[in-house]
């Protein structure tokens, strides 16, 4: 059974998983999700989403109104009957264009604008009530747009790491990119995303943080698990 499809019998839970670029947020959100029978929310394919708006209509990633009002003509949703759920805008599946590098050199700067923000937030919010049962993985989740989650994470890791993992990623998807390239797009992501005006990426207050250097995927999912077992009443019950 869809984990979205049981929720009216089940408490809400919501927990938030935030950190740089390349630390495996996603792939350890999605995981955990799997096993904990929650739904999984990628807040940063959302702005890779919008980045892609972009580049189609040729809007400049700094033109926030321009980006918002294309964003609000697009239906940007998720295909909740895939796991992961496939990001679609209209009824184009983008979860593939959205990890090309073109993408990722605008992502940041398309996500720093506060009206793109603002569409986003709303949108991640209201997904939250349609899936109250939710892990949600990005970088403001924890502070800024669920700052009231029960169980609240953050992943880091060193940039040349993560730098090493991105790789890996793109070629297992038969890309081929320079390594100084893409430790210059996660230095650049990382200054950006960081110093932006609005909702900044930061450790949230309270959360638990994760070093992911020295562990496998598989070793952190262990660990996310293991204590959102123990801090949060009921979850087993879906697992």
């Amino acid at each position: 059974m869809h984990a979205g499809n049981c929720c009216q019998t089940l408490p809400p839970v919501i927990i938030t998983i935030d950190g740089p670029a390349g630390t495996g947020k996603s792939s350890v959100a999605q995981l955990l999700a799997q096993r904990l029978s929650l739904d999984y929310l990628d807040t940063g394919a959302m702005y890779r989403a919008v980045a892609v708006i972009a580049l189609d209509q040729e809007i400049e990633p700094t033109n926030g109104s321009a980006l918002a009002e294309a964003v609000q003509k697009i239906d940007l949703n998720f295909d909740w009957t895939r796991k992961p759920p496939a990001l679609m805008l209209g009824e184009r599946d983008v979860s593939r264009r959205i990890r090309d590098m073109d993408v990722s050199a605008i992502v940041s700067p398309v996500a720093a604008q506060s009206e793109v923000r603002k569409v986003l937030v709303m949108l991640q919010r209201r997904i939250a009530r349609q899936h109250p049962r939710l892990i949600s993985e990005g970088r403001d989740q924890g502070s800024a747009v669920f700052p009231d989650a029960p169980l609240r994470f953050y992943l880091d890791s060193d940039v040349t790491i993560r730098a090493q993992r991105r790789m890996r990623q793109l070629s297992a998807q038969g890309k081929t990119v320079d390594e100084s390239e893409v430790l210059a797009d996660i230095k650049n992501r990382d200054h950006i995303d960081s110093t932006r005006a609005d909702d900044p990426l930061t450790c949230p207050d309270g959360a638990i943080v994760i070093n992911t250097d020295d562990h496998s995927k598989l070793e952190v999912v262990d660990m996310l698990e293991a204590i959102v077992r123990e801090k949060i009443l009921n979850v087993d019950q879906t697992a």
